[in-house]
């Protein structure tokens, strides 16, 4: 071999190598807590509003918990979006953790969602208290938290749109919710939720149809919780073998590694659903953030999911709905 072509050989070999190097370099910046690269994936609402794809909820894993650390945790490491809750029971620490965090007020997205509502108590008495609990003014989403809690739904949504017009929350929405429980509240009211906030992964895929479309029909964007499910909750279902291809595909595409958590994540982000989803850990929030760098699924691979997720029904909340 001449001297020229191992020269050139060399010369290729380093350039890799640094290339790889400045590669694994960007991916670490990305995921710094001066990060932010997650205020940019955000969805529309019907209202003119807009939400962020990817949030951080108090329920579940820390649902009766202090949330403060957790909370500050998930801010520092690029989280902008908070879900919370009256009936979580943590909404103080959860407006512990932001206030901690130092974060601008207007650059986060927090929600909370009305439990059920006290005798001679009012929604806006709920709104107020929870708006102490948080240390903010307003909330960027007030939910119902779900429809089988209130005595009277048609009378809970004309206050929610009151508080809309008195600025206390910028949009409302709601949870948990049927099409019988929109066409409920539809009659009369002057405000379309815009948003439906439901559990929602492959192995309910099927059994969401009705209210899916219903959705698409009147411009309600769904937000999902629950969403990894299929991987922490029914390992060994008929979506395994698909998520393991396609976590492969991806993968080798994006060129650094990928997790099954984080292709059940893509799945949301192809359908244009934010995702809800929680951990203690730093290093899984970084997974979760991560997922918005990655390359999205092929119509192919989300028709694939759809077709191994209708294979099974599981559902981990509000069975009341089956």
């Amino acid at each position: 071999m001449s001297r020229s072509w191992k020269t050139y050989i060399t010369v290729i070999i380093v350039g890799m190598s640094v290339f790889a190097l400045f590669r694994r370099y960007s991916v670490q910046v990305s995921l710094s807590p001066s990060s932010r690269f997650m205020s940019s994936l955000t969805l529309p609402l019907n209202d003119g509003n807009t939400i962020p794809w990817l949030a951080f909820g108090t329920g579940t894993a820390l649902y009766g918990k202090d949330s403060d650390k957790s909370v500050q945790q998930a801010i520092e490491a690029g989280i902008v979006h908070l879900d919370g809750a009256q009936s979580y029971g943590n909404e103080d620490t959860l407006g512990a953790g932001v206030v901690a965090s130092g974060k601008p007020r207007a650059s986060l997205f927090i929600t909370t969602k009305l439990a059920a509502l006290p005798a001679g108590k009012s929604v806006r008495d709920t709104l107020l208290l929870s708006l102490k609990k948080l240390q903010t003014d307003y909330v960027d989403l007030f939910l119902i938290h779900s429809p089988v809690e209130q005595k009277d739904l048609k009378s809970v949504w004309k206050q929610f749109e009151e508080l809309q017009k008195e600025g206390l929350a910028k949009s409302i929405g709601v949870s948990n919710f049927r099409v019988q429980d929109f066409e409920v509240i539809a009659d009369g009211a002057t405000v379309v939720p815009a948003v439906n906030q439901i559990e929602y992964h492959p192995y309910l895929f099927k059994a969401s149809k009705p209210v899916v479309e219903y959705a698409k029909k009147h411009n309600i964007l769904l937000t999902s919780f629950g969403g990894l499910g299929p991987i922490t909750r029914w390992k060994g279902g008929p979506l395994d073998p698909v998520l393991a291809t396609i976590r492969a595909r991806v993968e080798k595409t994006a060129g650094q590694p990928v997790t099954e958590v984080q292709v059940l994540q893509l799945w949301l982000r192809a359908k244009k659903i934010p995702a809800i989803t929680t951990s203690t850990k730093l290093e899984r929030v970084k997974e979760y953030l991560a997922t918005v760098t990655l390359p999205g699924l092929t119509d192919e691979e989300v028709l694939a999911i759809d077709d191994a997720g209708s294979k099974a029904h599981h559902r981990a909340f509000q069975n009341w709905l089956d």
